[in-house]
């Protein structure tokens, strides 16, 4: 006798509560579906990946060479080598005019690694964190696993998708206990003034919250906007977490090297819960970084005006499309363009937008709604110029379409 076919199902196995808060990176579930395309032969016009598609430099990748020649592929102390946490201290004062010792840095697997750490690391059920939207898709769902709530303050295509201390003051309740500013911003290219900044220090000083100052993009930014910390500012130590990545700046995507600059005792705490998952970060990519760090950076510029002439392609070839507005970012390598005036029976909302370019016309974006931005969908120009001009001809083609 046959036994009997059992259905296995997500109850069968009883996942923990907190996984089940969460959910799948939507970029990933895009960049997912974009790759099934291609692995047919099919071209994409791909513009979901937030990555440089520019090398890493010889320099560093020499680095890294020599540390496997010379056998550096043991553990490492958990918050990183000496040598790069001094480096990343320096590094940091110099180019963003802070003034961190080693013992406020620590080193992670990238900069998501570093602010899921300093949020487990700090808050508690039921605590509220301020983020303002449109959000890097991942700060909601690291806030959700740690039991904290997610308050969202909306910011407005208008005003270029920037931060305000007023709105900001409204949003903070007893129970905050964190405030997330990201600057130059992931999805929008939006960049907080320096002087809008400081006024965001302040209210968060005020009210005696963490503020946490996600600088992954700190040097892609585009006419005035000039690279800038929060941590320059006077008086700002105290509940100030500095999240930076080797990623963007360095192209080292693939490194997987982001670094926390905190409090002493926050960094203590956050070093013990990452004693406790990854230990160190990888020991041949920290010894890249200390070379990234200290070594030249003529690679940046390079790299950035590539974007401003990229920029300003995507974004006049956007707005040339009817019914389609796009702010032009001031950071960052992403347009936010509004979509929503093509809605109709079969486009209801941004996500069935998205769906039917891949389909249709073969182009990767990913939905605005992800980001907390329903009527806009996000766009990485950090592809070549050639596939910027064939995704703005097929989007033109699809949006004509009656």
């Amino acid at each position: 006798m046959e036994p009997a076919t059992v259905v296995k199902t997500e109850e069968t196995y009883r996942f923990a509560e907190r996984v089940n808060r969460i959910s799948a990176s939507p970029t990933m579930v895009v960049l997912q579906a974009a790759e099934q395309l291609k692995s047919k032969g099919i071209d994409v016009a791909d513009f979901g990946a937030g990555e440089p598609d520019f090398p890493t430099p010889e320099h560093i990748k020499r680095a890294a060479i020599q540390a496997l020649d010379e056998n550096r592929t043991k553990y490492t102390p958990v918050p990183g080598v000496p040598a790069l946490k001094q480096a990343i201290c320096a590094w940091h004062a110099r180019e963003l005019k802070s003034s961190f010792q080693p013992a406020e840095c620590m080193v992670n697997v990238g900069g998501k690694h570093t602010i899921f750490n300093a949020v487990c690391s700090l808050i508690n059920s039921g605590d509220e964190v301020v983020i303002p939207a449109p959000f890097w898709v991942s700060y909601p769902d690291i806030v959700k696993y740690a039991g904290g709530k997610p308050v969202i303050v909306n910011t407005t295509e208008a005003d270029n998708f920037v931060l305000r201390a007023a709105d900001l003051e409204k949003a903070i309740t007893p129970r905050t206990k964190m405030v997330i500013a990201n600057s130059p911003s992931n999805p929008t290219g939006g960049v907080i003034p320096p002087d809008e900044f400081e006024k965001i220090l302040r209210v968060c000083q005020r009210h005696d919250v963490w503020l946490m100052s996600d600088e992954c993009y700190s040097h892609f930014t585009y006419g005035s906007a000039k690279p800038f910390s929060v941590a320059s500012l006077p008086e700002s130590n105290g509940k100030m977490i500095i999240i930076g990545s080797l990623s963007k700046t360095f192209a080292m995507t693939g490194w997987r090297v982001g670094y926390a600059l905190a409090p002493q005792p926050l960094i203590a705490t956050m070093t013990k819960l990452q004693s406790q998952s990854t230990s160190n970060p990888t020991s041949i990519s920290q010894y890249a970084a200390i070379a990234a760090m200290k070594g030249p950076m003529d690679s940046v510029p390079t790299m950035l005006a590539e974007y401003a002439r990229r920029r300003e392609r995507i974004v006049a070839g956007l707005r040339a499309i009817p019914g389609i507005t796009c702010t032009a970012p001031n950071g960052a390598f992403y347009v936010f363009p509004n979509v929503s005036a093509h809605y109709n029976a079969e486009m209801p909302n941004d996500t069935a937008v998205a769906k039917l370019l891949l389909e249709r016309e073969h182009v990767a974006l990913v939905p605005g709604e992800a980001f907390g931005a329903p009527g806009f969908v996000r766009m990485s120009y950090a592809t070549s110029m050639d596939r910027i001009d064939e995704g703005l001809r097929r989007m033109a083609r699809f949006f004509s379409r009656k």
